[in-house]
């Protein structure tokens, strides 16, 4: 006769640790979408950085030398100035980024959905609980993943750094990771995560929320039914939202995470992202809070690929 133990033991793996088996899925489709899409993202980070007023501080003047370009002129550029595996530069601590932060948002969202909010009687997820587990499970997320987030955006900026002929500050990755923790401390590899979990939260407010109004308008008001063309549409509507909230606090986060910094770990640009904030504007208008929004955008709708197996 068997026991409730034995019987366990003879499920799947996905069945007996379901969560577990989800965050190895979700890690592995994130890991795909980031090496398809990451010189968007590395192209959006040398956006953001682009005109930077706050360097006249310092007196570097390299902000000048290198004129505003665009998305497509900025990957060429990229390309041409110093190669084209250059587009993948900061790929490593970006994947370690994205199965941290994709696999921890995604155990948090079901863990509050299924155990702290709870469906309704009808088995309906209301949207209020969409909201406010989808900003919580991404706070949760990026916190977690900020030190790869980090390393990420400094990586990044090297090749950039070379062509004005600075000396490079790591490496590879596990030094970029030591030489942080050596100068910084543990505290130094969460520099920047105040507007890093900001822009976590509001993208997926707007990633979530869009994305799940969206799909019940389109299958209850339309023809269209629960199929991939739904699926990419509201992908599309939802990319759009959570770009055009979560971009600015993505560009403070970026300049924070990529500033010089004294002997003591401290930021020598910006006391905080009040002060990045305040600065960017004055100095360079307010729509500079939107620098690198296309490719931003579009890397966004990478999400369709893995939607349903995070969520």
């Amino acid at each position: 006769m068997s026991v409730p133990g034995d019987e366990e033991r003879l499920l799947p793996l996905a069945q007996r640790w379901p969560r577990a088996s989800k965050f190895l899925l979700s890690g592995c489709a994130a890991t795909v979408a980031e090496l398809a899409t990451f010189p968007l993202d590395l192209t959006k980070t040398r956006l953001q950085m682009q005109g930077e007023a706050a360097l006249a501080r310092l007196g570097d003047s390299a902000r000048e030398s290198a004129p505003y370009r665009g998305m497509v002129r900025t990957a060429l550029g990229i390309v041409q100035e110093e190669g084209f595996l250059k587009l993948w530069q900061g790929v490593t601590p970006a994947i370690y980024r994205h199965v941290v932060y994709s696999g921890g948002r995604m155990v948090t969202y079901e863990h509050l959905r299924d155990v702290v909010f709870g469906k309704s009687e009808d088995k309906h997820y209301p949207l209020w609980k969409s909201v406010i587990g989808g900003m919580m499970a991404g706070v949760v997320g990026q916190f977690l993943a900020n030190p790869t987030d980090l390393v990420k955006v400094q990586m990044q900026m090297e090749g950039k750094r070379k062509l004005e002929g600075k000396p490079l500050r790591f490496r590879g990755v596990h030094h970029a990771f030591a030489k942080i923790l050596a100068e910084g401390g543990i505290r130094g590899l969460w520099a920047g995560w105040v507007p890093n979990i900001q822009r976590a939260a509001l993208v997926n407010m707007g990633d979530l929320t869009t994305y799940d109004t969206v799909k019940h308008y389109l299958v209850l008001n339309t023809s269209l039914e629960d199929n991939i063309m739904t699926h990419m549409l509201s992908s599309l509507c939802s990319g759009l939202v959570a770009s055009i909230l979560g971009t600015p606090a993505d560009v403070i986060k970026s300049r924070i995470m990529n500033q010089p910094r004294d002997k003591q770990g401290r930021g020598l640009l910006y006391k905080s992202s009040t002060d990045c904030l305040l600065q960017a504007v004055q100095g360079e208008g307010l729509m500079s809070l939107y620098k690198g929004f296309l490719p931003s955008w579009l890397r966004m709708e990478d999400t369709f690929l893995y939607r349903d197996c995070e969520l």
